[in-house]
């Protein structure tokens, strides 16, 4: 799994269209209506270049003018990450993280200061290469893998 896209894993605005429309297309073909909270939640997590708690989507959806209750926004993550459309992340913390599940395996790790909790996306192409020569030498088919580094910060450290 190449992460060749820079430090978000995410790509440029096409990409993140492209994943919105991918993540409607699955929905569909799942059975899922269009429902309005769970294209909210699909539009604000493809523009988005990291993980974001159930809370924190609520509220920016709130902020944006869009009606989706907490409980709504929940649900879609729920079925997205059933659909492997969203990756959940429990990094630490009282709340799991959610990000967009680009298709393609394209991805990004975190890193998280222990001191404030600010969470920063990574990708280095030598620990994917590391991480792929380690499942041959193990005769293992990694399908997904997760990176978390934890730490302090710049700002705690001063």
């Amino acid at each position: 799994m190449s992460t060749g896209q820079g430090q978000n894993g995410h790509g440029h605005g096409a990409d993140r269209a492209a994943w919105a429309a991918h993540a409607e297309d699955a929905l569909g073909q799942a059975g899922h209506r269009a429902g309005g909270a769970r294209r909210a939640v699909v539009e604000l997590l493809a523009a988005e270049d990291c993980c974001l708690t159930a809370q924190e989507i609520h509220d920016r959806l709130r902020a944006d003018g869009r009606r989706a209750g907490l409980a709504s926004v929940y649900r879609a993550l729920e079925v997205l990450t059933a659909l492997r459309l969203v990756h959940r992340l429990d990094l630490g913390g009282a709340s799991a993280r959610y990000e967009a599940a680009d298709p393609s395996g394209e991805h990004h790790h975190h890193v998280v200061c222990r001191e404030c909790g600010r969470v920063t996306p990574f990708a280095d192409d030598e620990l994917e290469e590391a991480l792929g020569a380690v499942a041959e030498r193990l005769s293992h088919q990694v399908d997904e893998h997760d990176i978390l580094l934890r730490g302090r910060c710049a700002d705690c450290r001063e």
